[in-house]
C-alpha cells in the first residue's frame, strides 16, 4: 500500500485551494474573483496579470476582499536584486512568493522575506525528461527536485513548488518541514492542448503530501465555475475528514 503523507499543518481546508488567475486583464480577474465568491480564498497572481498593469493595486483589492495572495513571478536575477525585490514585496501583505535560481539567490530572498513566505521553484510541471535533457540537466527529474528542495530548506526558504509526482519523495526525505505547493492539478483527464505534463489529481496531490494545490484552467474554463470550485473544495474536505 502506498504511504499516505497527508499534511498535518494547521491550514484551514478551504485555504488549501489556490486559484490561478491566469487571465488577460485585471477586469477579467476581478470578475472571476467576484463570481467565485467564498468558494475560493487564496489566489495566485502571476506573470500574465503583471503585464496587464495595475498589478499591485489589484493585490491590494484582493486583500481588501479578504483574500490571500500568492505572487508567482519566479524572481530570478543577481542575488542583491532579488533580495531587494522580496523586501519590497514583503511590505504589501502578500502571503507567498516564488523565486528561481541558485543558493545565493535563495539566501538573499530568505534574508529579506520578513513575514512573506518564500517558495523555491524545483522543476516546472511543464517540463518532462526530454525537456530537462534539452536544458542540459543530466540528472533524473526526481533527483533535481530533491536536491533543490534540500538546498531551499537549508538556506531558509519556507517551501517549494513541486509537481505532485515528487511530493511523496520530498516528504519521505524531508518530513513535514517544508511547505509544498503543487500546481498541475487536473480533476479530469488531460486534454491534448494542455501544456502541463507532470500532473496529478486533487486526491493524489494531498495523499502525496501537498499542503496547497494550485488549480487554474479546470475552474477558469468550466461552464459553472463556482460549482467547479466547490466540487474541488469538497474533494479537499474529504481528504482531511
Amino acid at each position: 500500500m502506498t504511504q499516505n503523507f497527508l499534511s498535518s499543518k494547521a491550514i484551514p481546508n478551504r485555504e488549501r485551494l489556490i486559484m490561478a488567475l491566469d487571465v488577460p486583464s485585471i477586469a477579467d480577474a476581478k470578475a472571476l474573483v467576484e463570481e467565485l465568491g467564498d468558494a475560493v480564498i487564496f489566489y495566485k497572481v502571476g506573470m500574465e496579470l503583471f503585464m496587464a498593469g495595475d498589478y499591485f493595486a489589484f493585490i491590494e483589492w484582493l486583500k481588501q476582499h479578504g483574500k490571500k495572495v500568492f505572487v508567482d513571478l519566479k524572481f530570478f536575477d543577481v542575488p542583491a536584486t532579488v533580495g531587494r525585490a522580496i523586501r519590497a514585496l514583503s511590505g504589501r501583505g502578500v502571503d507567498l512568493a516564488t523565486i528561481h535560481g541558485n543558493d545565493a539567490v535563495m539566501a538573499a530572498a530568505a534574508r529579506e522575506k520578513g513575514q512573506l513566505k518564500v517558495l523555491a521553484v524545483t522543476a516546472l510541471t511543464s517540463l518532462d525528461r526530454g525537456d530537462l535533457d534539452d536544458l542540459g540537466f543530466q540528472c533524473d527529474v526526481k533527483e533535481l527536485v530533491l536536491s533543490r528542495a534540500r538546498r531551499a530548506l537549508e538556506i531558509g526558504c519556507d517551501g517549494v513548488v513541486s509537481s505532485g509526482l515528487e511530493v511523496a519523495m520530498l516528504r519521505e526525505y524531508l518530513n513535514d518541514r517544508l511547505l509544498v505547493i503543487t500546481p498541475g492539478i487536473r480533476p479530469v483527464d488531460n486534454r491534448e492542448e494542455d501544456d502541463q505534463k507532470r500532473v496529478v489529481s486533487v486526491a493524489q496531490a494531498f495523499q502525496n503530501g501537498a499542503d496547497y494545490i494550485v488549480v487554474g484552467r479546470p475552474i477558469r474554463d468550466a461552464e459553472h465555475r463556482r460549482e467547479k470550485a466547490e466540487q474541488i473544495q469538497a474533494q479537499i474536505a474529504e481528504q482531511f475528514a
